[in-house]
């Protein structure tokens, strides 16, 4: 069943398999609870990694973390393999790294706050228009005057000194209301109670590290473990979201390449358009649609083909639909949609077959070479090759210590930012007006000049200064590497473009 160029899925009447050259179209797992989703996640990943695509994938329920050790042979994967014409059949483990948002089952995976920015910051502390355009001002401000925004303290001290000044700040970049910041404080203090301040920090991720592949020419299949993290859906989707953007930032343009340079699974899909303002969701749609001449491909995971939009959905074109319950009218309307993004198959209807797949069943179609989907076909997932079921406590922390990346992510920086260079400012001002008292206090205040800090200047001080400012905006822009220019470009989805 080895093939180069496809990796393959299972068997309905023919060998059924996913041309690699067409895997960055994107595509769709989708199927009741229990009916064999994350072994077909599983089976595509081993796939993927043997033609030397690495994976990032996230394990909601901690089943995936097995991939990294080799199967033990059973009777009915002996069987499905037997069935299917599976001779090449074999046991094996699959190169792993393991990530961790909180650091206790895999690598540290963190971002600063500058580079997440202000619109997927909103999304993550669920801000309505108007807070996050007091959010977006903040931003402004830091970008304006250096501050560096690394983690969480950094934002809470920003958001004290935006308070501070809401006045001026008002008049030079729009309306700050006490009401809007005391919002946003609140919502930081929910977020850090759930764990954040562990994403927030340096060393951030380098994304390039989730495209590694071993010295043999396997791609490493990239493991955040998500257990925990999904006690927290919005940090989870929010997170997932940074993690497409900054890809789609950072990778350069590359057409249609004979395979992937990375195949991104995205589990627990719902969570990612569940109440997520129409204008966020225009700019994933936007996102999905462009990143795959980057050469990524994204693959929802879902319960209900229904959790995905149509915009996005219609961009799915690698399909496998498990088996859905018609139990309830939003059950059954789940079922037809199902059905009928198919290429019908005239000795079957797909609506009736969907209700009646077994576990490890699935109705299967994958984009043909001219970029048609096939027709559908009644499919028996392969047997993975590692094992089912996760691994052990010291299984995991013995390839955790084997990994490439052992020591890189793993100790926590904290360099000078914005709460430091703002605690700096207060305690200046602080000694200036006292020092002003005293002088005041002993009679001398007439003779001596006062003691004053003087502000960072305005960038909008008048119309010339302004269009100075900009002239010398845009020259920075065209010196890659600058950190201003990091600062000052955002993207799509308002991550830094860190690769100018």
């Amino acid at each position: 069943m080895t093939d180069e160029n496809t990796i393959f899925i299972g068997k309905s009447v023919k060998p059924e398999r996913l041309n690699l050259k067409l895997a960055n179209r994107h595509g769709l797992i989708a199927g009741a609870t229990g009916t064999g989703k994350t072994v077909t996640l599983q089976i595509l990943a081993e796939g993927f990694s043997d033609n030397g695509v690495p994976v990032f994938v996230a394990d909601v329920k901690g089943d995936l973390s097995g991939i990294a050790a080799a199967g033990v042979s059973k009777d009915f994967l002996e069987k499905r393999a037997k069935t299917i014409d599976f001779d090449d059949y074999d046991y094996r483990d699959f190169p792993v790294i393991f990530w961790d948002l909180f650091g206790e089952q895999g690598h540290p995976i963190r971002t600063t706050i500058s580079e997440m920015g202000p619109l997927l910051l909103s999304r993550l502390l669920d801000l309505n228009e108007t807070q996050e355009g007091v959010l977006s001002i903040a931003f402004r401000l830091a970008d304006d005057e250096g501050l560096a925004l690394l983690d969480l303290k950094d934002l809470r001290a920003l958001i004290v000194h935006v308070a501070d000044r809401a006045s001026e700040l008002s008049a030079e970049y729009g309306n700050v209301s006490k009401a809007s910041i005391g919002s946003i404080q609140r919502r930081l203090l929910t977020l850090e109670d759930q764990g954040a301040e562990h994403f927030f920090g340096e060393p951030a991720l380098e994304i390039t590290d989730l495209m590694r592949t071993t010295r043999d020419g396997r791609g490493y299949i990239n493991v955040l473990a998500a257990d925990k993290l999904m006690m927290s859906p919005q940090l989870y989707a929010t997170f997932l979201l940074w993690l497409l953007s900054e890809l789609f930032e950072e990778m350069p343009e590359v057409g249609d390449p004979e395979k992937p340079k990375l195949v991104f699974f995205f589990d627990e899909a719902h969570l990612l358009f569940d109440e997520a303002p129409k204008a966020l969701l225009e700019k994933v749609e936007q996102v999905v649609r462009l990143i795959r001449s980057k050469g990524v491909g994204v693959y929802f995971v879902t319960q209900n083909p229904l959790d995905v939009p149509d915009t996005v959905l219609g961009q799915l074109g690698n399909r496998v639909q498990h088996a859905l319950r018609a139990f309830t009218p939003r059950d059954q309307r789940a079922v037809k949609a199902a059905a009928d993004t198919f290429r019908p198959n005239k000795s079957f209807k797909a609506f009736d077959v969907i209700m009646e797949l077994g576990v490890g069943e699935a109705l299967v179609s994958t984009l043909e070479k001219k970029g048609t989907p096939s027709i559908v076909e009644r499919t028996l997932i392969r047997p993975p090759s590692s094992r089912l079921g996760p691994l052990t406590k010291q299984e995991r922390t013995d390839v955790v210590a084997q990994s490439p990346l052992r020591g890189i992510y793993d100790h926590a920086q904290d360099r000078e930012s914005a709460y430091e260079i703002l605690a700096k400012r207060a305690e200046q001002k602080a000694k200036a007006e006292e020092q002003q008292e005293e002088l005041e206090a002993s009679g001398k205040s007439a003779r001596r000049p006062s003691i004053t800090i003087p502000k960072p200047p305005s960038r909008r001080s008048s119309s010339r200064r302004q269009s100075t400012m900009e002239a010398m905006a845009k020259s920075v822009l065209r010196s890659a590497g600058t950190q201003i220019g990091r600062a000052l470009v955002r993207g799509l989805l308002g991550s830094l473009k860190r690769g100018l």
